[in-house]
């Protein structure tokens, strides 16, 4: 008979790294998970991890553990979907594993999602990127790095991820420039530079220090070292400190970058389809949201709409439907 700590070690090192391949941030991301949910099974039932069994492994404690993420830890309702989808994974799994388990993990799968509202999508407007573009310092010797990275991020709508992993050998930096991007579930795509991009990536990497190998990577900090994702939210933040969203709520972060490339895409009229494909979208359903949240086009299309009339001023007479009491009553009644 398997133990929890041997499912828990197949489960990472043969299905999720050697069968499904899947990148080292999904891992950590599939590692937290187990993680709290094996901390929250040894205090439950007060004994070490190590000595927890088979039978610790059920839909009781799966649905306690949720609960616990939202009461107690205050994770939202997305955490706690994102958590379930981990435990399904790992119980199927595990029930292929040791058919002690297959009766739960068939009542873990049963458990279902929370129905919650779709993430709110951020943007920048025009006018804000130029203003941010026009206030990026000019001199110091970080001045080009800056400025290359954030055109690099407006031009690409790239991934936090992709553009810290970024390396000299993906750039094509004469003719038709281009980047070669490592995205999600092991992907690569193609993505054209507009040539001011191509031009800053290529002084940024002429004024290095150090000559640049095929793997260096591109954006480097201070010290010389390799961008991390830390210090990526924290140069974006820090240039965009003056640009509010979310009813000046929120400050911005490279994944609004992201979504501001994907809006402005759509604003000049790129087909939807080729979106996707810039941005690396498995599936088109991800990319369509754009046009839900582009107020201005909303707004264009409504004038477009709107009967043109020459012969009053001022508000427009009221709809005939409006003066319809039997209309009135019945939708009253609905």
């Amino acid at each position: 008979m398997k133990t929890v700590g041997s499912l828990i070690y197949q489960f990472f090192e043969h299905h999720l790294k050697a069968e499904k391949g899947l990148a080292p941030t999904s891992i950590r991301s599939y590692r937290d998970g187990i993680r709290l949910f094996l901390l929250f099974l040894a205090t439950k039932n007060r004994r070490p991890i190590s000595k927890l069994e088979l039978t610790d492994l059920n839909a009781d404690n799966v649905r306690a553990f949720l609960a616990h993420l939202e009461a107690e830890r205050g994770n939202n309702i997305r955490s706690r979907n994102h958590r379930l989808a981990m435990l399904h994974g790992f119980f199927a799994y595990a029930a292929g594993q040791e058919p002690m388990v297959l009766p739960e993990a068939e009542r873990v799968a049963a458990i279902p999602r929370k129905r919650t509202q779709p993430a709110a999508t951020y943007y920048i407007e025009r006018d804000e990127v130029e203003r941010l573009f026009d206030g990026l310092p000019r001199d110091g010797k970080l001045a080009t790095r800056d400025k290359a990275l954030l055109m690099f991020m407006y031009n690409t709508g790239a991934r936090a991820t992709e553009v810290i992993g970024l390396t000299v050998n993906q750039l094509a930096l004469t003719s038709s420039p281009r980047v070669n991007l490592h995205g999600k579930g092991d992907k690569w795509r193609a993505c054209p530079l507009w040539p001011e991009t191509a031009r800053l990536l290529g002084k940024m990497l002429r004024d290095l220090r150090q000559p640049a190998t095929p793997e260096s990577s591109v954006f480097l900090n201070n010290v010389g070292k390799p961008l991390t994702r830390f210090g990526l939210y924290k140069l974006v933040r820090r240039h965009g400190s003056d640009i509010r969203i979310g009813n000046g709520q929120r400050s911005i972060s490279p994944h609004v970058w992201r979504h501001t490339t994907a809006v402005h895409l759509l604003e000049s009229g790129v087909d939807v389809n080729v979106i996707r494909g810039w941005l690396g979208h498995v599936s088109l359903d991800t990319t369509n949201r754009y046009a839900e949240i582009n107020i201005k086009m909303k707004q264009e299309a409504l004038e477009a709409c709107q009967v043109p009339s020459t012969s009053s001023v001022g508000p427009p007479r009221r709809p005939v439907w409006q003066s319809e009491p039997k209309l009135l009553e019945w939708l009253a009644g609905l």
